[in-house]
């Protein structure tokens, strides 16, 4: 899919602050999407990779491991956005960040994300302060709330 904004340099990024830049299409959480962050993390958790046992676990199936939640955030952000004209992008951290209900697989996901801020850093760059949620479909409560900064150099 190709991002529903496009930005063009420092100052373009700058014009974003206070923006909504909306939500992303539905992406289906997978078994296979969950086994395979088990195997890179090695968590293997039988909430997350037993789908048997966790048919009778207190979430009734398999849910993604949070931080998978949390790692799709970057993938679906550049449907949301792509930066040209800056020569490096970096995920400079996170302040804050919450898991307020599992994410079952098979249920599809989405993110909304809002450009809360925007500030000039040392060595020619911006900083982004992002507010992200991952919604699921069909539920009011989210599966992941997210502070993420994000810097870019001219």
């Amino acid at each position: 899919m190709t991002a529903s904004r496009t930005v063009t340099g420092l100052d373009e990024i700058k014009a974003l602050a206070g923006t909504d830049l909306g939500r992303t299409d539905w992406l289906e959480i997978t078994q296979e999407r969950v086994n395979t962050f088990a195997d890179a993390t090695d968590d293997h958790q039988w909430i997350h990779t037993d789908p048997e046992r966790a048919a009778t676990g207190p979430f009734g199936a398999t849910i993604a491991h949070g931080y998978l939640t949390l790692s799709l955030i970057i993938p679906l952000f550049t449907e949301l956005l792509t930066i040209d004209g800056v020569s490096m992008s970096i995920n400079y951290g996170l302040d804050k960040v919450r898991f307020p209900q599992p994410v079952r697989v098979g249920a599809k996901i989405r993110l909304h994300g809002t450009v809360e801020s925007v500030d000039d850093v040392r060595g020619d760059g911006v900083e982004m302060r992002l507010a992200f949620t991952v919604e699921v479909e069909g539920s009011e409560k989210p599966a992941c709330a997210a502070q993420a900064i994000l810097r870019h150099y001219a």
